[in-house]
C-alpha cells in the first residue's frame, strides 16, 4: 500500500529506526507509547539481545519503558536490515563523526543507504536525523539510495531530514516535547514527514528546504559551541586577574535581556558540540569561506584539558608535591552530568595529558564502570572505575554528577580541582 496522509492519521504504518542509540532508541520508545507498529535496527547484535528480553542499555532510559514497549506496544529490533522492505517509512539515526583530520565521517550514512536501498517498497518515506553538512539529504543520501536501490526519490519514494534534538538526561525536554525540524525533498515528503512526527511529537516545524533543517541544526550546535568557548576564555582572562568568573556571570544574568549566561567547564564533550560545528566549517570551504570564529571556538574548548593540567599542578604544588609520582584521581568520566555518555568526553583527554607528564591517574563514575573503545583514546579502554578514597594526592572533579557533594568529597581531607565550579569555597577546593 502507497503511503499515505490517511494511513499515517489512522496510524496504519510500519515505522523502522536505524540505529539505537542516544537518538534512536527514546524515537522509537516515543512512536511506540503512541500506537504506531515500530521496528528497531541496528548492527550491534548485543543491543538487540538486551530489548527484545526488555532491558535497557541506557542508563537514562528504564526497564520499564522497554519492556513495556516489547511486550505491550509491538515494538519489536532486529540486526536484519531485509525487514525494512515492510516499513512505510525509515527513520536514519546513526552517528556522524569527523575523521582524525577534523572532516565529516558520513560511513554509517552511506552504510545505512546501502543496506536500506534495495529492500524499500514503493512510495516509502525516508527521513534522515543525523547531523550532518547542508546539501547531505539531497547530495548524499538521495544519491546513495537510488544508486544501490530500484527506487527514486521523487517518483517512487520521499525523503526528507528532520535533526535529531536530543537532551539525554534533561527530566524536563523528553522526545516528545521538543519540537521537530523537517524539510522535505519535495512538499509530498514534507507533508507525509510532518504528519508521521506529529503522531509522537507535540510541536513539528516545517521548513522549506532539507538544506535549511540541516544548518538549522548546525547553527544551533555552532552557537553553543562558540558562547562556550567565549565563556572558557573570559575564564582563564579573569583567573589571571584574581575574579571570579562564576560571580561575573551570576552577576550580568540578572539583565533581563539581550544576554544568556554560559558555564565554563573542563572542555566540550558529547557526540554534538565538539563535532558538529566541523560539518559546517567544511563544507564553506567548497564555497571559498573560512569559518574563522568557528575554528577559533574549538581551538578554545579543545585548549580546556590543558589548563586544568595547569591547575592540577599549582594545586600540588601548594601542597609541596610534583605531578609526576602523584595519584590522582578523575571524579566523573561522562561528558555530562547523571548520563552515562563519555563520547568526546575531556575527562579522556585529561587521563592522557595527566600520565603523559608522569602522574598516575584513576577515575571514578557512578554511572560508567569501565573505559569504552574510542578512536582518539583507544588505550584507554577496559580501565575500571575505582572507589573514592582518601589514597590520592588529588581529586579533579570533571564531572558533577548528583552523586558528588561537597561532604562526600571533603571527608577525605583530599585537595580537589573543581572545573565545574560546583564545590563550595574551601581551604581544599581549587576552582578551574
Amino acid at each position: 500500500m502507497a503511503l499515505t496522509l490517511a494511513r499515517i492519521e489512522q496510524k496504519q504504518v510500519h515505522l523502522g529506526i536505524v540505529g539505537l542509540g542516544y537518538v534512536g532508541l527514546p524515537l522509537a520508545l516515543t512512536f511506540a507509547a503512541q500506537g504506531v507498529r515500530v521496528t528497531g535496527f541496528d548492527v550491534d547484535p548485543s543491543k538487540i539481545t538486551e530489548l527484545m528480553a526488555g532491558r535497557s542499555y541506557l542508563r537514562h532510559i528504564g526497564n520499564a519503558s522497554v519492556a513495556a514497549a516489547v511486550h505491550d506496544q509491538g515494538f519489536t529490533a532486529t540486526v536484519d536490515f531485509a525487514e525494512t522492505a515492510t516499513c512505510d517509512a525509515v527513520l536514519i539515526c546513526v552517528p556522524t563523526p569527523l575523521d582524525p583530520h577534523l572532516q565529516p565521517d558520513l560511513r554509517f550514512v552511506e552504510a545505512t543507504c546501502e543496506q536500506i536501498a534495495p529492500h524499500l517498497a514503493a512510495d516509502s518515506l525516508v527521513v534522515l536525523e543525523s547531523t550532518t553538512w547542508p546539501g547531505t539529504t539531497e547530495e548524499v543520501v538521495r544519491a546513495s539510495l537510488e544508486a544501490a536501490g530500484p527506487r527514486r526519490v521523487g517518483v517512487d519514494l520521499h525523503l526528507a531530514y528532520s535533526p535529531e534534538r536530543e537532551d539525554p538526561g534533561n527530566p524536563n525536554f523528553g522526545t516528545s516535547a521538543i519540537p521537530k525540524l523537517v524539510g522535505g525533498t519535495n512538499e509530498v515528503s514534507l507533508e507525509l514527514t510532518c504528519a508521521l512526527y506529529r503522531l509522537a511529537i507535540d510541536q513539528v516545524v516545517p521548513v522549506s528546504s532539507t538544506q535549511v533543517a540541516e544548518a538549522a541544526k548546525l547553527f544551533e550546535n555552532v552557537f553553543r559551541a562558540v558562547n562556550i568557548a567565549l565563556v572558557n576564555e573570559l575564564k582563564v582572562v579573569l583567573d589571571r586577574m584574581g575574579i571570579d568568573v562564576g560571580e561575573v556571570i551570576d552577576a550580568a544574568a540578572t539583565k533581563p535581556f539581550g544576554f544568556m549566561p554560559f558555564r565554563p567547564g573542563p572542555g566540550l564533550g558529547g557526540h554534538c558540540i565538539p563535532i558538529d560545528p566541523y560539518y559546517l566549517t567544511w563544507k564553506a570551504r567548497e564555497f571559498g569561506i573560512s569559518t574563522r570564529f568557528i575554528e577559533l571556538a574549538g581551538e578554545i574548548n579543545r585548549a580546556m584539558p590543558a589548563w586544568v593540567v595547569g591547575k592540577v599542578v599549582d594545586l600540588l604544588n601548594d601542597y609541596g608535591k610534583a605531578l609526576k609520582g602523584s595519584r590522582i584521581l578523575l571524579l566523573g568520566l561522562a561528558y555530562k552530568k547523571d548520563v552515562g555518555d563519555m563520547r568526546e568526553s575531556p575527562a579522556l583527554a585529561l587521563i592522557d595529558l595527566l600520565e603523559a607528564r608522569g602522574a598516575v591517574v584513576d577515575f571514578n563514575d557512578p554511572y560508567l564502570p569501565e573505559i569504552l573503545p574510542s578512536r582518539a583514546h583507544g588505550a584507554l579502554a577496559g580501565r575500571r572505575s575505582v572507589e573514592v578514597g582518601s589514597g590520592f594526592d588529588c581529586l579533579v572533579l570533571v564531572t558533577d554528577h548528583s552523586a558528588y557533594s561537597a561532604a562526600s568529597l571533603l571527608i577525605h581531607e583530599t585537595p580537589i580541582v573543581d572545573t565545574r565550579r560546583v564545590l563550595p569555597r574551601h581551604p581544599l577546593v581549587t576552582w578551574a
